[in-house]
């Protein structure tokens, strides 16, 4: 049997990301499901870039503040308490905008873990097929 307390602030932030990362997933050795807290100042993006997962099912839990999530046919806003899941090869790009007022905190998990995701670039003129 294995069992983890993590406490996220005890954690390094994760290099080369857009926002402050703590990953739980690393911290308990998970080896199926991806888990990590997010904060997000005004101005900055949840993820590397706009992008989905071939296999990965992906829900975001908003703690505090206004999760914004852009897709290719609307941006939602998700407040706190409340969740945004996401199926696989479904692009997404969860932000907090520059003009916000306060920091937003997401608790995201996905699983499975290895399916790293891939940049979606929808086209210039709209058409996204």
């Amino acid at each position: 049997m294995g069992y983890h307390h993590v406490d996220p602030a005890e954690l390094a932030p994760s290099p080369d990301h857009p926002c402050d990362r703590r990953s739980l997933a690393e911290a308990a050795e998970l080896a199926q499901l991806a888990a990590a807290v997010y904060d997000l100042a005004p101005g900055e993006d949840l993820a590397t870039t706009y992008h989905y997962h071939d296999q990965r099912e992906e829900l975001f839990y908003v703690l505090a503040g206004d999760l914004h999530v852009e897709t290719p046919d609307e941006t939602f806003v998700v407040g706190a308490d409340e969740t945004f899941a996401v199926e696989p090869e479904s692009p997404i790009r969860p932000y907090n905008p520059a003009e916000s007022d306060e920091p937003v905190r997401v608790l995201g998990v996905g699983a499975p873990k290895f399916d790293i995701g891939r940049p979606y670039e929808p086209d210039a003129d709209g058409d996204d097929s």
